[in-house]
């Protein structure tokens, strides 16, 4: 394969690294905004949905492009695949990230239930798997994605803990329903996230390995 092919390839890869930190950061700052009750921070969020969904489209643009123009094969190709696929998660997530500030912003004028409950633990251990399936895509290194189908397990766990909880907190309060209610949609935001983080892993790892796997 050309050097020129490469070189693009490796800009390619560097512009998905780039939109992985964009769409993960989105994802840490919208419950951050939540959290500390940040305006400006949630605006700063949902303000990023726009430079997301450019990247989706010169990368999508660009990889094709490079599949027409250069026919690769073996691995080169699971890469672009890779990465075809990998764009349409990222989207996702940043969206989920659009959301949770959109929420935040409805909810900044109020107190915290629970102190958020779980979600704040919830959203580090779903941009974690995130951003160590953007290291693997960079690295290679399979080992930090062995233990994704536990992590996927937990997220699971956590979304009908808050869910339990929440319900809790209606039941007594009936004032507190609107709040909860958003609550029991971020973690099911954020469990969605980690699922996208999953099927990232998936390819990443077949892009690597050459092998399928499923992640469940």
């Amino acid at each position: 394969m050309s050097e020129k092919f490469h070189k693009e390839m490796e800009n390619l890869k560097k512009e998905l690294e780039d939109m992985g930190d964009l769409a993960a950061n989105m994802l840490v700052d919208s419950v951050r905004a939540l959290k500390e009750h940040d305006l400006e921070l949630a605006d700063e969020v949902v303000s990023k949905k726009n430079k997301l969904a450019q990247m989706d489209e010169y990368i999508e643009e660009k990889a094709l492009t490079m599949i027409a123009l250069y026919q690769p094969m073996a691995k080169d190709m699971r890469a672009l695949g890779c990465i075809l696929k990998m764009i349409t998660y990222l989207a996702r997530i940043g969206r989920y990230g659009k959301d949770i500030a959109k929420i935040a912003k409805q909810l900044a004028g109020e107190p915290h239930i629970g102190k958020l409950v779980e979600i704040p633990y919830m959203a580090d251990r779903a941009a974690g798997m995130v951003k160590d399936a953007l290291e693997v895509f960079k690295t290679g290194d399979l080992s930090l994605i062995a233990d994704f189908a536990d992590r996927d397990d937990e997220l699971d766990s956590l979304r009908y803990s808050i869910f339990r909880e929440c319900l809790t907190y209606m039941m007594e309060d009936p004032q507190k329903i609107t709040r909860c209610s958003h609550y029991i949609m971020i973690a099911r935001y954020l469990e969605r996230c980690g699922d996208h983080a999953c099927k990232m892993a998936e390819k990443i790892h077949y892009m690597v390995s050459g092998e399928r796997v499923e992640i469940k």
